[in-house]
């Protein structure tokens, strides 16, 4: 099979009348980070939805590849089992369902196979102790009531509870202090090794100072324009999109 793990050919995605991706393109191999960067609309956000296949997204063109076998058209919770993760940029709250009930259920649905409920709980209360999260949270209705913060390292939790083959993390630093970008970059190194990927859609470069990645991307109206390493974040961070915005070929 090799290390090959998400390819995307030749995209095009509506969503609706409107064409948001023209032509996209992307390999991840195991083991690797990877950054999507772009200005508003660029079609970040459409990237991870047309990977899921969200229904509210109508590929047009192309193939998405998962460890070499095509998953453009299978169902989203299909999608899900084969082992790709997406954290949301708005988290859902979800009234009356415990934030360890809610774990229990996600991982039980994920594997297929019943959770061991002791060792669920010492597993859960290792990574909020190294997530720095209050242990009582763990009975709280999920996301109800929370801070912008808890929501994304709940979201960060339920990653590494669930431990997917590729993490998909939509504009995870969104809104967030230092400190809690922090601490969403350490849930992060915690669970990257070298058989599995972290795909992270941001707008900004916040969260690329305490995290250390591997490709770059600069996405702008619907194609990825330019390829790099960090240093590239660095660029846009001083100068912004406008170099990338004014010319839409391929570098």
């Amino acid at each position: 099979m090799g290390d090959k793990l998400l390819q995307v050919k030749d995209l095009y995605v509506n969503a609706g009348e409107k064409e948001i991706l023209k032509g996209m393109n992307l390999s991840i191999n195991k083991g690797e980070i990877h950054v999507i960067m772009g200005p508003n609309g660029s079609g970040k956000t459409t990237t991870a939805n047309a990977i899921l296949n969200n229904p509210a997204y109508t590929k047009q063109k192309g193939n998405i590849l998962f460890e070499e076998k095509d998953i453009t058209n299978l169902k989203t919770d299909e999608i899900a089992r084969k082992g790709i993760f997406m954290s949301f940029q708005l988290p859902e709250e979800i009234p009356g369902v415990s934030v360890t009930n809610f774990l229990k259920y996600a991982k039980n649905k994920a594997t297929g196979k019943p959770v061991k409920v002791f060792a669920f709980r010492d597993e859960l209360k290792t990574y909020m102790e190294e997530l720095n999260m209050n242990p009582k949270n763990m009975e709280r209705s999920l996301n109800v009531g929370f801070s912008g913060g808890e929501k994304k390292k709940n979201e960060i939790l339920q990653m590494l509870v669930l431990n997917p083959k590729l993490a998909i993390l939509d504009e995870t630093d969104s809104g967030l202090d230092v400190d809690a970008i922090k601490t969403v970059s350490k849930g992060i190194e915690m669970f990257k090794n070298e058989n599995n990927a972290v795909l992270i859609i941001t707008h900004n470069t916040k969260i690329l100072h305490s995290l250390k990645v591997d490709y770059v991307h600069v996405l702008v109206n619907g194609q990825i324009v330019k390829t790099g390493n960090q240093e590239l974040a660095k660029e846009i961070e001083e100068n912004g999109y406008k170099k990338y915005t004014t010319n839409h070929s391929q570098e």
